[in-house]
């Protein structure tokens, strides 16, 4: 087992100020894999401060200086690829080769965007008539707090550009799997980052998650995690008028026209609602089909759902593993039991585990049919392999139900109309819209409307969250 107890602040491994160690569990075992502790308010006070102090030399850091330090990054990630798969198979309960192939190189892939946004941007530039230099500086020292679904994405999506901009920062991240992101560190680490530019301080969110959004010597905080999660940050955030930056929850349409690729179609909703076995905040949870084919549809998805693999995560394959842990099991659980309670139709699925698996935190696949958008497995997100689906009869009614929600995430449109598929793209009141299938942009901005948060991930977008703008006029 794993002996993680210790912070990384001002560059140097350290322990904790008390002791208060957890175990990080295998969702898989429902062992554990690993023992961390959790900070306190007064270790992140010490990583604060060497934020502070490091924030002088690596606000003025030229952008040859920064790029050098993400072009190592990059180059010691690829080495330690295999590594930070492992970990995340272990922590999160990813199958190692969907952890190889689809999370792990989530973390190279923001580093090269960072990177090529970093390249490419415009520190100082007139403004449109001559006459002031508009000029972008480090926002300053920055909390950033990660969740545990796609763990090295988003803690990469945060220090990227953060780092790139020239600020410093606190990590905190999911204390449910932190390993990753402690990898992470020892990367950056050896990749030269400066002392104080990047800390680490594992913790709760009462005890450390809410001290970083209070603190007044934190800049900026920015969160992803549940819309609950956010709210509490914006809340104690909001004493020290500090820029806050929100990724959080989402239930996203997913709009089947009857022109489209009908077994494409299919596939790619039922497939991608239960990838990462359904841990996504932007997967496709809510499938509406268009009337004419919605007997077609509520078939070939029955099938699929019910062919769903799930298997051990450390056999390769493209089977599902279990959800995070014991309470997330739970609540999932509580999703398909009240789904049943409001009558709708249980296709696929259903309560308790799969056949054969009595240990792990393992889920079955679920689909259901004949729901209505005003019932709790239409509107809550549920965070585990529930697909539910509607029926509409025209595209002003999918419209209308795909933005009933407070949620505003993502949205997924399946047809073989490219003039439809604008047309209603651009009615739908979400940050990203995929259609026919269409796979994440590494470059494109990534965030909600409403209740999904607000700022914007990825790239140059990402960069400008950690950027305040300065006018200087002779």
């Amino acid at each position: 087992m794993l002996d993680r107890r210790q912070f990384y602040i001002d560059g140097r491994w350290v322990a904790p100020l008390a002791p208060n160690d957890v175990a990080v569990i295998d969702p898989a075992t429902e062992r554990p894999c690993a023992t961390i502790s959790l900070g306190s308010a007064q270790d992140l006070d010490i990583a604060v401060a060497a934020a502070t102090r490091a924030f002088a030399g690596w606000s003025e850091a030229t952008v040859d200086q920064r790029t050098r330090l993400l072009e190592r990054a990059i180059a010691i990630y690829l080495q330690r690829a295999d590594e930070m798969a492992e970990l995340i198979r272990q922590e999160m309960g990813a199958p190692i080769t969907f952890s190889r192939e689809a999370q792990t190189p989530c973390g190279d892939g923001h580093l090269q965007a960072t990177l090529d946004a970093l390249r490419s941007h415009d520190f100082e530039r007139m403004s449109p008539r001559g006459g002031s230099l508009l000029r972008d500086e480090p926002v300053g020292v920055c909390g950033l707090i990660t969740p545990w679904n796609w763990p090295i994405n988003q803690v990469v999506a945060k220090v990227a550009p953060a780092l790139a901009a020239g600020c410093t920062m606190v990590l905190k991240p999911s204390e449910i799997a932190p390993l990753s992101a402690m990898l992470f560190a020892e990367i950056l680490d050896a990749a030269g980052c400066p002392a104080g530019v990047f800390n680490l301080v594992n913790g709760d969110g009462a005890g450390v998650g809410a001290a970083i959004a209070a603190h007044p010597d934190i800049d900026m905080v920015s969160f992803t995690g549940s819309t609950r999660a956010g709210t509490s940050v914006a809340y104690n955030a909001a004493p020290t008028v500090k820029r806050v930056a929100l990724e959080l929850g989402g239930k996203s349409p997913n709009i089947l026209f009857a022109d489209a690729d009908l077994d494409n179609a299919v596939s790619f909703s039922v497939e991608s609602c239960f990838s990462n076995t359904g841990q996504s905040c932007d997967a496709p949870t809510r499938l509406l089909v268009e009337r004419g084919v919605y007997s077609q549809v509520l078939k070939r998805a029955a099938e699929i759902a019910g062919n769903t693999k799930i298997g051990p995560t450390d056999k390769e394959g493209d089977h599902l593993g279990p959800v995070v842990s014991a309470l997330q099991y739970e609540r999932v659980q509580g999703h398909i039991e009240a789904g049943i309670k409001e009558g709708a139709t249980l296709l696929a699925g259903g309560p308790g585990k799969p056949t054969g698996f009595d240990t792990g935190y393992y889920v079955r696949p679920t689909l259901f049919a004949d729901v209505t958008n005003d019932m709790h497995v239409a509107r809550e997100e549920i965070f585990g392999p529930v697909l539910v689906i509607m029926v509409f009869d025209s595209e002003d009614e999918a419209i209308r139900i795909a933005n009933d929600t407070p949620y505003g995430l993502a949205a997924y449109i399946q047809t073989g109309n490219p003039e439809c598929a604008r047309r209603v793209s651009k009615k739908l009141r979400a940050g990203n819209v995929y259609i026919n299938g269409a796979a994440p942009d590494f470059d494109a901005p990534f965030g909600g409307y409403k209740q999904s948060g607000n700022g914007r991930e990825n790239g140059s977008f990402g960069l400008h969250d950690f950027l305040e703008l300065k006018a200087i006029t002779e």
